[in-house]
């Protein structure tokens, strides 16, 4: 039996715990009210998408004033990866869906609290603890699954890093923590002169202190992708996987810059590249313990799928199970953007990944060290054609923060790559 029949306080009822199609109002008795925790650029995407399906929702974030938080319906602010304050927060505020929008969450505390079916988590507690950091997810794709990676090794230490390095990984190769996000920490080692720098960078980089980092031999691809892949209920009520068309995208120590959709690629790469994605979506849409205990809805809402490509050759790289950077092309390029297929499945709705024109997006960083900074240029960079722009309302700069991102859509990619990086190099963050 689910928390939602259990609880006292809930008139929703059980079909909450396969899916909901039935939605309340916000701010009721009868709200379906959804928790996320992160409450970035991204995550204040899917709170608006949310909101226009008349969902409450609650912003969860470290810092106050997040992004997210400013649209929420209620703001929290706490310290996500300890296990006692999400636990009380969860069971004070008994959402009917927590949404992990970011790595560094107690996901220990999410798989027993979806255990006692006092929470359901997207897309399950189970993929939000492989994802979180490297490992999980590495040794899953290439262990169980077999898919093809770059060859791999887990250090502990700068002397095992060494090794890895000279047994058998090679130069060039990328250091990473095992738990970090945006390319922090994430550096290409070229020689033996490199190493050091590359490993006290992985650690000042990571998204928490763990002393562990992944070293992968360096794949030569001709580019890498973002496979979009939703997990939606179809109306057999089954789950059928949906794909976006394949995100271009360009990165910079492992940070993303700019994207594009389409992606031009071959039909074989373009297939096999499906077949990955789908094979590693299918199994972190499993249940509790890896099955389909969680029932036949399980594992709902958008994947993020990177992926290196080279003529017909594809290499599995890393899976998000949430919305992905590059992808907010999406908002210039899909009648449904990402972020919107994301609330729709994750609620049981219909979704539709067709695609409504090329386009391109490009990061507008802060450039500056400051709090509570303003963005001169912005009526400049929307006077670029069939251009657009998102300013986060992050409350405070850093000079390689992402503040915000330029979209363009055009009748071709490199018309609307152009225009976007055109309109991003426009905006000029200052501080007051």
């Amino acid at each position: 039996m689910g928390w939602a029949e259990q609880c006292d306080t809930c008139t929703l009822g059980p079909f909450l715990l396969q899916t909901m199609t039935t939605l309340g109002t916000p701010l009721s008795p009868n709200a379906t009210r959804v928790m996320l925790l992160g409450c970035g650029e991204l995550g204040k995407e899917v709170l608006i998408a949310l909101q226009r399906l008349g969902v409450e929702t609650i912003g969860v974030d470290r810092y106050d004033h997040a992004p997210g938080q400013q649209v929420a319906h209620h703001a929290r602010t706490i310290a996500m990866s300890d296990p006692a304050q999400l636990k009380a927060l969860i069971e004070a505020e008994r959402p009917h869906l927590v949404v992990p929008e970011i790595e560094a969450i107690a996901t220990p505390t999410l798989q027993a609290l979806e255990a006692a079916r006092v929470a359901r988590v997207i897309p399950t507690a189970r993929a939000a603890r492989l994802t979180m950091d490297r490992e999980g997810i590495r040794r899953l794709a290439a262990e169980t699954l077999g898919l093809p990676t770059s060859p791999y090794r887990f250090c502990d230490s700068l002397a095992e890093l060494r090794a890895a390095i000279d047994g058998g990984i090679g130069y060039p190769c990328i250091v990473k923590p095992v738990m970090s996000s945006s390319g922090k920490g994430q550096s290409k080692i070229d020689g033996p002169a490199d190493v050091q720098a590359a490993w006290d960078y992985a650690m000042a980089g990571g998204r928490v202190s763990h002393g562990r980092v992944i070293v992968e031999g360096f794949i030569d691809f001709d580019y890498e992708i973002t496979q979009l892949t939703v997990r939606a209920v179809g109306a057999d009520g089954q789950v059928e996987t949906h794909f976006c068309a394949p995100i271009g995208h360009v990165q910079v120590s492992g940070d993303y810059v700019e994207s594009w959709q389409p992606q031009p690629m071959n039909a074989q790469a373009l297939a096999r590249s499906r077949e990955i994605a789908k094979a590693v979506t299918d199994n972190l849409g499993q249940g509790l313990d890896g099955d389909a205990s969680n029932g036949a809805t399980a594992g709902l809402g958008l994947f993020g799928v990177e992926l290196f490509v080279k003529g017909d050759q594809v290499w599995f790289s890393e899976v998000s199970p949430r919305p992905h950077d590059t992808g907010m092309v999406t908002m210039a390029t899909q009648w449904q953007n990402e972020f919107e297929l994301h609330a729709r499945a994750i609620l049981g709705l219909p979704v539709n990944t067709a695609l409504k024109s090329p386009g391109a997006s490009a990061v507008i960083y802060g450039g500056v060290e400051a709090h509570g900074i303003v963005f001169d240029g912005v009526a400049e960079a929307l006077q670029v054609p069939n251009t657009d722009v998102r300013l986060f309302g992050k409350p405070e700069s850093f000079a390689k923060r992402r503040m915000g991102v330029a979209l363009a859509y055009a009748d071709d990619i490199d018309t609307a790559r152009r225009n976007a990086k055109l309109a991003a190099s426009l905006v000029k963050p200052r501080a007051v």
